[in-house]
């Protein structure tokens, strides 16, 4: 995912290769035609193509809006996640308290609860781009975790249904009491929220009949653009048709884009960033390390006996 950097032209121009290919070649087939057979010549007005390209400007800006907001909401819940991932850790880490004789067990259960939510973002992330929910998560998870995740069809649903495990733990050692188990279980509701969201996000499909009459009406103004712009530029009307298609044709690939923010591509949401600065917040929040030694931090958790039943 391309983040913070100026997008190739070679890319930006891939995107409407062979549809701006189909155009030069029927803008030089129209040019050709009204040279070569000038007794067959056909012109159009030139205010039919404008009325069409003004209500292809309407319907474009419109679905412009609705893809970016889809965008938006992708990137907004992810900026919620971040908040409910900070608040959880603060939480676990203010909250849990013990006698001395439990204090290191305490510790490495948060340190086991902070790395499951690290986890819980990452598989989130790969799962709505249908990659691999392990992906990332070497280190954060015991192996008794992975084995009760594998019994699941969604991963991050399961590391959250783990954390509910861990807290009813927590309540019932005393290590909680009510209003800070009821606080906490608040932020991991939020967090199934915002899981809800993205997957509405992910599997809602845009209109398909709104993306067919966008297309019928844009064609229809490129193949009867050059009937109205030869008379007044005869062969330079190539380049121009070519243009003024491009316009068009990246606008909506633009819209097209933004309305999926989970399909990987330099336009996304950036999901795995974001859970690079929550790996690195919560850690830092644990006083743990970050990029490095995740083995090690994962060799303690092992040794925190796991209590839940898997």
């Amino acid at each position: 995912m391309l983040l913070k950097e100026n997008i190739p032209v070679k890319y930006v121009v891939g995107k409407i290769k062979n549809e701006l290919l189909l155009v030069a070649g029927y803008a030089v087939m129209i040019a050709l035609f009204h040279k070569f057979l000038p007794e067959y010549r056909i012109s159009i007005p030139i205010a039919v193509p404008a009325i069409l390209a003004t209500i292809i400007s309407l319907l474009l800006a419109f679905r412009s809006n609705q893809a970016y907001d889809r965008w938006w909401e992708a990137r907004g819940i992810w900026g919620a996640i971040v908040n409910d991932s900070r608040s959880l850790t603060r939480e676990l880490t203010s909250f849990l308290d013990g006698d001395n004789a439990a204090c290191e067990e305490i510790e490495g259960f948060k340190k086991r609860f902070v790395h499951r939510q690290i986890a819980w973002c990452y598989s989130l992330s790969h799962s709505l781009r249908k990659q691999d929910p392990y992906a990332k998560t070497e280190g954060l998870l015991v192996d008794e975790e992975i084995k009760f995740t594998h019994r699941f069809t969604n991963v991050p649903n399961s590391l959250l249904k783990l954390h509910g495990l861990d807290l009813k733990l927590a309540y019932k050692n005393g290590w909680l009491n009510d209003y800070q188990q009821v606080q906490i279980d608040g932020t991991l509701t939020r967090l199934c929220d915002a899981m809800g969201k993205c997957e509405r996000i992910k599997n809602t499909v845009f209109p398909v009949t709104y993306s067919l009459y966008i297309h019928f009406c844009l064609y229809l103004f490129i193949m009867l653009l050059p009937f109205g712009l030869i008379e007044y530029f005869g062969m330079f009307e190539v380049p121009l048709i070519i243009a003024i298609a491009a316009a068009f044709l990246l606008v909506e690939k633009m819209a097209i884009h933004l309305q999926d923010p989970f399909e990987n591509k330099p336009t996304d949401t950036p999901t795995t960033a974001i859970s690079q600065t929550i790996e690195r917040d919560l850690k830092q929040m644990l006083n743990d390390t970050h990029e490095g030694e995740r083995a090690t931090a994962h060799t303690v958790a092992n040794k925190a006996e796991v209590y839940y039943i898997l």
